[in-house]
């Protein structure tokens, strides 16, 4: 096994100086490790009253073009680079008096953060790092030779080694900070890619790059023999308070059941399984938006995700306690709901801090990926088009738009049937639209729903008749559709003939 490599000289020019830089440099000078710096950095090592020789002395050449350039130059990068094993390298840097350079200490400039201030474009250009990322780069190139700390985020790691061996590194460890290293350089060049290409006039991007930092290894994956990792930053979005470890299927429950009460401004509650809604309420309080919710399908509410958008009170959670769940999600909970949501070890609490933001969906498929629009469209009453003879009520038009912000979020094909405020039942990942509203009537009635005067509300046209009549023999009186179809009529005539009203929105939201 190769013998740790020596640290003697260091280059450190960083932006960030916290996060524990003056331990690593009084450590590295206590081993004899001299130093190269600029600017604030060389100034920042001289005040812990260690000696740091100017990168700028080294070269022969000041920092100009207003900071643009400063460890541009072959002393610098010959000195990372040479091979030490290398005797045609060997000679080269002794022929131009070149240092070897055994450590790279260097941040790069906040580009991210400038973009997401609002600034200008000309400020955000100039936080394009040029020296930072070359460094980076050529260091973590020859890991064989070269340690490099590329962000504040590896200070405390490397800090630890050089407290076990002192100045030095293994082959080991300094591929680990190479990989660490091309990390930051790929997040910080996917960010100004995606920069410039947002400047552009197209509906989507024109390539993918990602760029997420941190991940979380997930128990499995949807089963047992799948592996699964979470990458992002849950603790952005929510609080847990209490239970066990998120799963990756409880992630893709939870992903639906807050894209679902983001569309309610009123108290609601919803309960979801496998990602559908299962029994949904907007009531007054919590404790009747839960019962309500819960009576729409209190078989599949076993073992589902809750969630609602008010503080949830112990009323409601006395109610809540009495059935098997696995998450609940809340902007906030009274001390005596947690009291009674945490009797149960396992529940996960989780608060939620923030909506999700994201403009975009990226989805994998086959040897590529497929990005669109998140379905960011809720539609209101002047959305509403008329189809029939009979227009729909106050009441009606509140239903129907009720209804529409589930079947949304319901899998394609989806019919939702709803009645004041209430879901009562849906049926939703059919092949036939027809099989998807037989399954929601179905539902209704083995939970002793009478449907007189509901609504139904379909994610797409009807291709035929056959749906309208199926529902209003059901006492169904009005519905939403998007329009569409080559056959509407057939849907409109059979609504006319039976005082049915049926509204369109032009709006398609097929969710596979």
């Amino acid at each position: 096994m190769a013998q740790p490599k020596k640290i003697k000289t260091a280059l450190v020019s960083v932006f960030h100086k916290d996060a524990g830089l003056d331990e690593i440099i009084r450590t590295l000078a206590a081993d004899g490790v001299k130093f190269l710096s600029t600017g604030g950095t060389q100034a920042f090592i001289e005040s812990l009253g260690i000696p740091c020789e100017a990168v700028e002395d080294l070269t022969g050449y000041p920092s100009i073009l207003g900071g643009r350039v400063k460890t541009l130059h072959p002393k610098v990068f010959g000195g990372i680079l040479n091979r030490r094993d290398n005797d045609g390298d060997r000679e080269q840097i002794a022929q131009y008096e070149i240092p070897e350079i055994d450590l790279v200490i260097v941040d790069l400039y906040p580009f991210e953060a400038t973009v997401a201030s609002g600034a200008s474009h000309a400020d955000i250009i100039e936080k394009i790092d040029i020296g930072g990322i070359s460094l980076i780069r050529a260091a973590a190139k020859n890991y064989a030779d070269v340690a490099i700390v590329a962000s504040k985020a590896q200070y405390l790691p490397f800090l630890e080694m050089i407290k076990v061996q002192g100045a030095a590194t293994t082959e080991e460890q300094r591929r680990w900070l190479a990989k660490e290293a091309f990390k930051v350089s790929s997040g910080y060049d996917s960010h100004i890619f995606n920069y410039f290409d947002s400047l552009e006039d197209e509906a989507v991007p024109s390539a993918l790059r990602l760029a997420i930092d941190g991940s979380k290894p997930m128990r499995y994956g949807e089963n047992p023999h799948q592996k699964g990792v979470f990458a992002g930053d849950l603790n952005a979005m929510f609080d847990q308070l209490h239970g066990k470890e998120i799963s990756y299927n409880n992630l893709l429950d939870i992903d639906a059941a807050v894209s679902l009460i983001g569309e309610f401004e009123e108290p609601t509650f919803a309960i979801l399984k496998h990602n559908n809604a299962c029994g949904l309420a907007s009531r007054p309080t919590m404790v009747e938006a839960w019962k309500d919710a819960l009576a729409g399908d209190p078989v599949s509410a076993f073992g589902g995700v809750l969630i609602a958008n008010r503080e949830i009170d112990a009323p409601a959670a006395e109610e809540i306690n009495k059935i098997f769940f696995e998450v609940i999600i809340a902007p906030s909970y009274t001390p005596e709901t947690l009291e009674i949501l945490k009797q149960k070890k396992n529940r996960i609490i989780l608060v939620q801090k923030q909506p999700n933001t994201s403009k975009k969906q990226v989805r994998t498929v086959l040897n590529g990926a497929l990005i669109q629009d998140r379905d960011l469209r809720v539609e209101t009453p002047a959305d509403l088009t008329p189809m029939t003879k009979a227009v729909p009520t106050e009441q009606q038009v509140a239903d129907l738009l009720f209804a529409n912000k589930i079947v949304k979020q319901s899998k394609s094909n989806a019919i939702v049937l709803a009645r004041g405020g209430q879901l009562i039942a849906s049926g939703v990942g059919q092949t036939s639209r027809v099989d998807a509203l037989k399954h929601a009537i179905e539902k209704a009635h083995s939970f002793g729903f009478d449907l007189k005067g509901a609504v139904m509300a379909s994610d797409a046209f009807f291709p035929f008749g056959d749906c309208v009549e199926i529902a209003h023999k059901e006492g169904v009186t009005a519905v939403i559709q998007p329009g569409g179809s080559v056959r509407d009529q057939e849907s409109i005539d059979y609504c006319d003939a039976n005082g049915v009203a049926m509204v369109k929105t032009g709006i398609r939201h097929f969710k596979h």
